[in-house]
């Protein structure tokens, strides 16, 4: 047998390679924030919201190739799938530096986020084939917690490279990222999929995935409460430097405000992986989405009222973002937790449906902008009460999971 099924990874190293992954997605967004005008300056694009397409042809080309790589491997393992993966994303980035056009760079951003699709299937997978229930919650809250701590460093490293160098620079540091990522996974990550574990890659086969995956009604609820979530977050990050430097005048401090509100999420996914095992996913997810629904509706009313000053912006937006952080890492895991035996179809799907979603939503809610963050209250409310039907949907409308059948599916099923 291969050493790739044998070699043993240490859950430390687990969990930080598989976090390191995870972030490539998010770098991949965040770091092109500040460098959003100077690509538009150099390729004849003059309207701020026409240049978001760098961030939504990235998420939708993402989304759309997660479909093929959920399969590809249920089939052929988590490894082979995951380097072809990273090497497409490597070849995109790096021949984006020489991109003519807009147009080119947006195909390029586009094949790119199609071998980033590898990252975010198999990464979610990976975590399924070695953990379940709470302690994949905590796993998963852990690799969040760096993956939400990108945004902290990724504008602040843009805003860095391009006082070294043009736009261009910034291609240039995602794919040599990418290719350390690569060697470090190909040198210590084992083949978690066992072979009498794998999938036929066949019509019937595939079909029959995507019918467990869609028949579930707990894990569709949630994965579509995800999207709705990351729906609204989209539509923030892309209209994010228009509101703190339009609306507020930030400037050059705009990394930094961006910053602090990624690093409420990530040190929320840190407090829910402390937590988790303790009071279970279902009790934080929904305790949190009401929370963010809740405060979401006070920002809107506000931001309607025409009161809306920074520092009230700041403290709302905080306390929603913290919410955030907490429902999504516990939606992510209850989506998964019932569909071990096809986590990489599962993974497929959720990502599919959550970055191409996300990204329609966000496109929207970003094209909406329109001097003021009525916009943006408006994508966090909504989408928070359609987080909380589906929620409502999957529990069969109760909260908080009362019952004892609920504290076993919490604390872990089997795989």
């Amino acid at each position: 047998m291969s050493d790739h099924f044998t070699r043993v990874l240490s859950r430390p190293e687990f969990i930080a390679l598989v976090a390191a992954l995870m972030a490539l997605n998010a770098l991949a967004i965040d770091v092109m924030l500040p460098a959003l005008p100077y690509m538009g300056e150099s390729l004849g694009i003059a309207s701020e919201n026409e240049r978001q397409y760098v961030i939504a042809a990235y998420m939708i080309g993402m989304g759309v190739a997660q479909l093929a790589f959920g399969p590809l491997t249920d089939r052929y393992g988590r490894r082979a799938p995951l380097l072809a993966g990273m090497s497409i994303y490597v070849v995109a980035v790096l021949a984006a530096v020489f991109a003519p056009s807009f147009g080119v760079l947006l195909a390029l951003r586009a094949i790119q986020g199609m071998g980033a699709a590898s990252v975010r299937v198999i990464a979610t997978a990976l975590v399924r084939d070695r953990y379940k229930g709470r302690e994949m919650a905590e796993v998963m809250s852990l690799t969040f917690m760096v993956f939400m701590a990108i945004p902290i460093i990724a504008p602040g490293i843009g805003q860095v490279l391009l006082m070294t160098g043009p736009w261009q620079t910034i291609f240039i540091f995602m794919g040599g990222l990418a290719a350390i990522f690569g060697l470090w996974t190909y040198f210590r990550l084992p083949e978690t999929l066992p072979l009498d574990a794998r999938r036929p890659l066949s019509f019937g086969g595939i079909i029959d995935g995507f019918r467990i995956v869609f028949t579930n009604r707990a894990a569709i609820s949630y994965g579509m409460a995800g999207t709705f979530l990351f729906g609204a977050l989209f539509g923030f990050i892309s209209s994010s430097q228009q509101i703190y430097v339009d609306i507020y005048g930030l400037g050059v401090y705009f990394p930094v405000a961006f910053a602090a509100m990624a690093g409420l999420m990530s040190i929320s996914s840190f407090t829910n992986s402390r937590v988790v095992r303790r009071f279970g996913m279902r009790r934080l997810s929904h305790g949190a989405i009401l929370v963010y629904t809740g405060f979401s509706f006070i920002w809107l009313a506000l931001a309607l009222a025409g009161f809306m000053p920074l520092w009230l912006f700041f403290t709302l937006l905080a306390i929603i973002m913290f919410s955030f952080g907490w429902a999504s890492a516990n939606m992510n895991s209850l989506s998964m937790e019932p569909l071990g035996a096809v986590a990489g179809t599962a993974s497929a799907v959720f990502g599919f449906i959550q970055t191409v979603g996300g990204a329609l939503i966000g496109g929207f809610t970003g094209q909406m902008f329109d001097g003021t963050t009525i916009p943006a209250a408006l994508g966090y409310f909504s989408m928070g009460v359609l987080a909380l039907i589906c929620i409502l949907i999957a529990e069969k409308g109760r909260l908080f999971g009362v019952g004892e059948e609920y504290a076993q599916a919490d604390a872990g099923g089997t795989h």
